[in-house]
C-alpha cells in the first residue's frame, strides 16, 4: 500500500534498499530535471566527493548508490537514483542520513510542473511506490532541493518529507553538506573541490550575439557586387549601343515609330509581259490579230476551218 506524505512528515521504512525516482511533466520552455543523491556521517557533512552522487559521477565507489538514466512514463519524465541501505555502515565513519535531492537546469522550480518523489522497495514490486511525496517549493524561486531524507533512528530506517530549496542549484546543495567549492580567485588547497560538472559552465548571452556595427564597418566588409551584364533572350552579352542609338521595341503587333529620315523615291512599275497562265490560252495582241504585216500567222487549220470548204 502507497503511503502519501506531506512536507515535514514523516514514516519508517521496512526495506533494504530504497529506489527515489523524481517525477514531472515536461512542458515547452520547462527546465530539465536531474536527481542527485547525498551519503552523510553522523556529523551531517560527506565524507568524501565520492559520497555525492548525480549524473556525472553516476555511481559511488562501493556500489551502494548509483544514479539511473532519465526514462519516460505515462505520466511524464522520470529521474532515478538507488540506495542499499543494509549494506550502509553506521557510527563513526559510517553513513546515517541520505539526502534525495533534485536540481533543475534552465530555470527555478515554479516552472517545473507535477514534480514528486516516489519511493519504491528495491526487493518488493516495482510497479507500486511505498511511499509518495508531491514536491513544492517555498518560493518557486530555488534551483536545487532537498526532497527527503533517508535517516538512521532506533536501529532502523525512516523517511522525512522537506522540499527545502536553494537559490544556488546544485553547488549551493553540495556547499551545505560539505563539499566546498574552489574559489576561481585562489582557496585553500585543502578544501575539497566539487567536481567540475557541478557547475557547469554557461554561455552569456553577450557571448552569443555579434558585436554591433558601425556604417563604416558595414562598407569595410560588405562585398563587392558586380553589376549584371546586360543580356539578351537567348542569353548572349549585346554589344555596345553606338551614340544616338535608339533601342528597338518589340513589335507585337503594335506600330512602331517613323524615323525621321527621307521617305524613299517612288517606283514606277512597268506592265510585265504575261506569263501562261497553267495551260489556258493566253490573249492575242490586237494588231496581231488585223493582220498588220507583223507577221503573225495562224497555225495550220483543220479542213473545216479552211474557207471555201
Amino acid at each position: 500500500m502507497t503511503q502519501v506524505m506531506v512536507k515535514g512528515s514523516n514514516t519508517p521504512l521496512d526495506a533494504h534498499g530504497i529506489r527515489a525516482v523524481l517525477r514531472w511533466t515536461p512542458a515547452p520552455g520547462s527546465p530539465d530535471v536531474d536527481a542527485s543523491v547525498l551519503l552523510l556521517g553522523s556529523d551531517g557533512k560527506v565524507r568524501s566527493d565520492a559520497d555525492f552522487v548525480f549524473y556525472n559521477e553516476p555511481r559511488h565507489p562501493s556500489g551502494l548508490a548509483r544514479h539511473l538514466p532519465k526514462s519516460r512514463v505515462a505520466e511524464g519524465l522520470t529521474d532515478t537514483v538507488e540506495v542499499d541501505l543494509a549494506a550502509l555502515e553506521s557510527g563513526p565513519g559510517g553513513v546515517d542520513r541520505v539526502v534525495i535531492a533534485a536540481s533543475c537546469d534552465g530555470g527555478p522550480f515554479r516552472q517545473v510542473q507535477d514534480l514528486c518523489v516516489l519511493l519504491y522497495d528495491t526487493g518488493g514490486s516495482a510497479q507500486v511506490p511505498v511511499i509518495t511525496f508531491e514536491v513544492r517549493p517555498d518560493t518557486g524561486y530555488e534551483t536545487a532541493l532537498n526532497c527527503g531524507e533517508l535517516y538512521r533512528k532506533d536501529g532502523g530506517w525512516k523517511f522525512r518529507a522537506l522540499g527545502q530549496g536553494y537559490e544556488t542549484g546544485l553547488v549551493g546543495l553540495a556547499t551545505e553538506f560539505g563539499i566546498a567549492v574552489d574559489d576561481v580567485e585562489g582557496g585553500d588547497s585543502d578544501r575539497t573541490a566539487v567536481p567540475a560538472a557541478t557547475a557547469p559552465p554557461t554561455v552569456s548571452p553577450a557571448a552569443l550575439s555579434p558585436a554591433p556595427r558601425t556604417s563604416q564597418d558595414s562598407q569595410a566588409t560588405a562585398p563587392h557586387v558586380p553589376e549584371p551584364e546586360p543580356t539578351s533572350a537567348y542569353g548572349y552579352p549585346l554589344q555596345a549601343p553606338s551614340p544616338g542609338h535608339v533601342p528597338a521595341q518589340p513589335a507585337y503587333g503594335y506600330p512602331q515609330p517613323v524615323a525621321a529620315a527621307a521617305p524613299p523615291p517612288p517606283v514606277h512599275q512597268q506592265p510585265q509581259q504575261s506569263y501562261p497562265a497553267y495551260g489556258y490560252p493566253q490573249p492575242v495582241a490586237a494588231s496581231a490579230a488585223a493582220g498588220d504585216g507583223s507577221g503573225f500567222t495562224l497555225p495550220p487549220q483543220g479542213p473545216q476551218f479552211q474557207p471555201g470548204r
